[in-house]
């Protein structure tokens, strides 16, 4: 067992009843399996939960009820009822049934929504998901990662001990996200190294950006009644031809028009993704146009790791006001363990917060590719700007 100095066990995660034998051997390895993840920092307001052996007669919010043997074909009805109001009331209620043998599926209930995967089981797997939750993962997240934690310690490669610990990053132990339209086969690939993003409002910055021959660029226009917005789609893709070297030019949500103009490539955010029919996602694959995904975290990940799309993106990395996100900011240590799960099968792009200040660190977490807003749009001088980072790109390549 890999530990590290000053490790502890659980502090924001109780398994209750004290006095429950099952609870306490819970505890217990639930207290080994968090000190093996160890280091990894505590976030301000990390949630407090208590995660029951034991059915409890009510449950309110911070309560996890874990139903663990239900059958096949579902709930009855008064469980179901029953499930239901200790939703109601603010707790989270896991559902799992097991499939084939060693398999199983989860169904997990929050406030915020239903999420399904089916995966392995494994003996660790409640204790896994206390630890996690007590790193400060939101459920769903720590859901995913307890199902790719494996007792042989067959999810962690023994590289990384010294710097992640025992951190899953083996995508192949992960579960799969269920109830997701059928994937139509991988998207056409992008460059590896698809260095610095600009992320850009408008024709006329994605312009000025092809003056400076950056490769990568990816134009966002939110407003789908914008007056001009196939004449500004039309404008960028003309513009990305016009850069030399390794142009992967994107445009964001607008899919259709993106295709009509043949756009290099388009990106779509967790909802637009979920909101295709699985013919529109047959037809943007049969365009052969690449796909970029927006993830927030790790089941947002294997949902879009589902469609094998071009490039997976996940952020926020630091706190950014040019986009509402309903997650927290990921942060630095989360990112090194997204590289390490990730960069083995796809592109990962950083986005989020990140500018001329802080882009060293962010490299320094592996990641190759880093989209920016404001450490462009709002540079006093923007060629200066932008050489500048691809500067540090090019000191790493």
């Amino acid at each position: 067992m890999t530990t590290h100095a000053g490790a502890v066990g659980l502090s924001h995660v109780q398994c209750v009843p004290a006095d429950e034998p099952l609870a306490n051997a819970w505890r217990h390895a639930a207290d080994e399996i968090r000190a093996r993840l160890a280091p990894w920092p505590t976030a301000p307001g990390t949630p407090t939960w208590r995660l029951h052996a034991r059915t409890p007669g009510a449950a309110a919010k911070g309560d996890i009820v874990w139903l663990p043997l239900v059958p096949e074909h579902g709930l009855g009805t008064a469980m179901s009822v029953q499930r239901d109001a200790w939703r109601a009331s603010g707790a989270v209620v896991l559902c799992t049934a097991a499939t084939a043998q060693g398999h199983v599926q989860d169904t997990l209930y929050t406030s915020e929504g239903v999420y399904r995967i089916a995966g392995v089981d494994d003996p660790a797997f409640i204790p896994a998901f206390a630890a996690f939750l007590d790193c400060g993962f939101e459920p769903h997240d720590a859901l995913v990662l307890a199902r790719a934690w494996r007792t042989d310690g067959s999810h962690a490669r023994a590289q990384d001990i010294g710097t992640l610990g025992a951190w899953p990053t083996v995508l192949e132990t992960f579960p799969v996200v269920l109830g997701q339209v059928p994937s139509p086969g991988p998207f056409a690939a992008c460059p590896a190294r698809l260095g610095l993003y600009p992320v850009l409002p408008s024709a006329e910055w994605c312009e000025r950006m092809a003056d400076l021959q950056v490769g990568t660029v990816q134009l966002r226009i939110k407003d789908p009644a914008h007056p001009s917005l196939r004449s500004e789609i039309e404008r960028t893709v003309a513009a990305g031809r016009r850069v030399t070297h390794d142009s992967a030019w994107f445009i964001n949500d607008h899919w259709r028009e993106a295709i009509a103009a043949g756009a290099y490539g388009v990106h779509l955010g967790q909802e637009d993704m979920a909101a295709l029919s699985a013919d529109e996602v047959a037809a943007l694959h049969a365009s052969g146009v690449r796909l970029g995904i927006s993830t927030h975290g790790y089941y947002e990940i294997l949902a879009a790791h589902h469609f094998r799309p071009s490039y997976l993106a996940v952020g926020a990395v630091f706190p950014t006001t040019t986009k509402v996100i309903a997650t927290a900011p990921q942060g630095l240590a989360k990112l090194a363990r997204y590289v390490k799960l990730i960069a083995p099968h796809y592109p990962l792009v950083a986005i989020g917060g990140i500018d001329a200040a802080n882009l060293s660190q962010v490299l320094d977490t592996g990641v190759r590719c880093t989209a920016v807003v404001r450490a462009v749009t709002e540079a006093a001088d923007v060629a200066a700007a932008v050489q500048g980072m691809q500067r540090e790109f090019a000191r790493r390549a």
